[in-house]
């Protein structure tokens, strides 16, 4: 999957956690798991493309700043392994 294809669907399950009322035990745990599953994925994407975040929060952020993005893309921050920097 590719860092969009992973940003959207994370950010898609924090969106619509908040939209699940406090009542639906089961759909806000079951939501809640695939938030973190994908929130993790995304963390792990983003060390593998060199962009550097600095804890969980920034991750969920620079998830939210790419799919709000022009052309949804980020740079990376560090250069990448084997490229010329």
């Amino acid at each position: 999957m590719t860092l969009l294809e992973i940003a959207q669907i994370y950010t898609d399950m924090v969106l619509l956690d908040d939209h699940i009322p406090e009542n639906e035990h089961t759909a806000k745990e079951e939501v809640g798991i695939l938030r973190s599953k994908y929130h993790q994925l995304f963390m792990d994407k983003l060390n593998e493309e060199g962009i550097d975040y600095y804890d969980r929060l920034d991750a969920m952020n620079k998830a939210f700043d790419i799919i709000r993005s022009p052309n949804n893309s980020f740079k990376p921050t560090r250069p990448q392994a084997g490229c010329a920097a």
